[in-house]
């Protein structure tokens, strides 16, 4: 194995760890789930340093790791969807990957910022389309006699909503400020 592959799969473990973290340390927003924590902010990092790989496997490592530190599981196919492919399509921030790093190099901290947001956007859309669904189908019996799709639109966005703001608003920051982050490690 190649020490780029091999630096690849350390920074994938240790920033997945990292973003388990970031999300128990998260304000809670009903008893139900749903948490609005800097949890997307590493899988982004990920999905930029490396492309769409490891921002992908970062993100299933953070909702495989989820499960098995106590999730709220009804039926496999919602800790599908809730869990594992809820955070791996953060990982899809990545799309962004080639604009952002060309604006780093020329150092456009307006363009890196929007490519940012963007990535951000994506991915916080995408995990909250995961939720959504979970919702609708697994949680139905939350909404009574209200639409389910409403409902379910309501809830979720109690807490993506803030949490995808946030997260690309951290980035923004981190990112600017610190454009070396940015880049993948050079080995020896």
């Amino acid at each position: 194995m190649d020490r780029k592959k091999l630096l690849m799969m350390v920074e994938i473990a240790i920033f997945a760890a990292i973003g388990l973290v970031l999300d128990q340390v998260s304000f809670k927003m009903w008893a139900q789930g749903g948490s609005i924590s800097f949890v997307m902010v590493p899988i982004m990092l990920m999905a930029i340093r490396w492309g769409l790989t490891a921002g992908l496997a970062t993100g299933l490592l953070i909702g495989v790791m989820q499960m098995m530190f106590g999730a709220y599981i009804v039926h496999w196919l919602q800790a599908i969807l809730d869990y594992g492919l809820a955070f791996t399509v953060v990982g899809l921030a990545a799309i962004v990957r080639k604009p952002l790093l060309q604006a780093t190099q020329s150092l456009n901290k307006v363009k890196m910022a929007i490519y940012i947001v963007i990535g951000a956007l994506i991915g916080g859309a995408l995990r909250f389309v995961s939720h959504l669904l979970a919702g609708v189908v697994f949680f139905k019996e939350y909404a009574g006699d209200d639409n389910v799709w409403i409902y379910s639109i309501i809830y979720n966005s109690t807490y993506m909503v803030p949490a995808t703001i946030i997260t690309a608003v951290i980035a923004v920051i981190l990112f600017t400020s610190a454009p070396r982050l940015l880049k993948k490690a050079q080995t020896p």
